[in-house]
């Protein structure tokens, strides 16, 4: 049953299967383990000029490990999930200091790299070291779960443990990274969350899912549970130039190592958080509050238009710069605080333009 299953998958991807997306030019392992870590959470439309950006700006694992996080975190601004560019740069830095800026060649090498699991190093291996490797990212579980008929959320252990032994099962013998490209590419094509083409899925006849006349009751969904809601302000604080005060993140945690505005939970806490800062603020209004949604929480911020000027001891710090909305920006920031910058790079253009 698993030589059909590649074999009718192989055959419709020689056939239908993408073989034209940039990271599929030149199969090196840097290119496949880059597009591999972007394509987590995000879809190939999003990632392609993503990619093709990261990649004019760092060509090989050399230049990405000697890069300043702050660049590849500007380089990574809008896809989200920013853990994944700090562990694409520590990794990088790792492969040239223990490999000799060789990429391992191993699943369990590869495993050892911060941001890398069992699915991509099972990518990485297939595509670019043509070894023979099995992969289980949200498209396969997808098609796993509904030509099995497997009941549950694949996030659950022991659903996670059928399908692993499923997608090795159904791994061939040969021409492993064509069938790893073809079944991710049967389940971002065809085999889809909410509307499937069953109709044209090669593997239609053996599907359990399709039998049963249910294909989206497959996979299961994640239990739900009603997301947290945390509140602040985003201080954006100004000075008399019209520049706006950006503040570093620490390495890690949310956001870690991005350019954000200041923040704090209460508007009574305004005043102290700007003097702490060394500025004393002499007007401020607050704007419409937003949410920006997280993986597991929802974030109801409110920006507040602040005016300062410095105090006698103002404070110098790395983690502090003043930022001109009109210019180009040059340092890894957050989606919300990138919305904001380019809402006031406008106002200020409206301003000029009216003044």
């Amino acid at each position: 049953m698993s030589a059909i299953f590649s074999e009718q998958l192989l055959c419709w991807f020689d056939q239908h299967g993408r073989k034209d997306l940039p990271w599929q030019q030149h199969k090196d392992p840097y290119r496949v383990w880059v597009s591999e870590i972007m394509l987590q959470q995000t879809q190939v439309s999003t990632v392609i000029p993503y990619f093709q950006r990261f990649m004019a700006r760092f060509p090989d694992i050399s230049s990405l490990a000697k890069a300043p996080l702050d660049d590849v975190l500007q380089q990574w601004t809008g896809l989200g999930y920013y853990a994944r560019a700090r562990n694409l740069h520590r990794s990088a830095q790792l492969v040239c200091t223990e490999y000799g800026g060789v990429f391992p060649n191993t699943q369990e090498q590869l495993m050892a790299l911060p941001g890398i699991g069992r699915s991509t190093a099972g990518a990485i291996c297939a595509i670019a070291l043509d070894k023979r490797a099995a992969i289980l990212d949200g498209n396969v579980k997808r098609v796993l779960a509904r030509y099995h008929g497997i009941d549950g959320w694949p996030g659950q252990t022991s659903v996670a443990r059928q399908l692993w032994e499923l997608a090795e099962q159904h791994t061939p013998a040969q021409r492993f990274g064509d069938y790893t490209q073809a079944i991710m590419d049967l389940g971002a094509t065809l085999c889809t969350r909410s509307k499937p083409a069953c109709g044209q899925c090669p593997l239609s006849e053996g599907c359990e899912a399709l039998a049963e006349g249910t294909p989206t009751r497959y996979p299961g969904e994640k239990p739900h549970r009603q997301q947290p809601v945390r509140q602040c302000l985003f201080l954006v604080i100004q000075n008399p130039e019209g520049e706006v005060l950006l503040q570093q993140r620490p390495a890690s945690g949310l956001w870690g190592g991005l350019w954000v505005f200041p923040q704090c939970e209460h508007k009574d806490e305004i005043e102290q958080t700007c003097s702490s800062l060394g500025y004393r603020a002499t007007d401020w209004k607050l704007l419409p509050g937003r949410r920006h949604s997280f993986s597991h929480y929802h974030l109801d911020y409110q920006p507040a238009l602040i005016t300062v000027q410095p105090q006698q001891q103002v404070m110098d710090t790395s983690t502090l710069v003043w930022y001109n909305p009109q210019s180009t920006l040059a340092m890894g920031t957050a989606q919300p605080v990138r919305q904001l910058l380019q809402e006031l790079q406008e106002q200020q253009q409206s301003n000029q333009s009216t003044g």
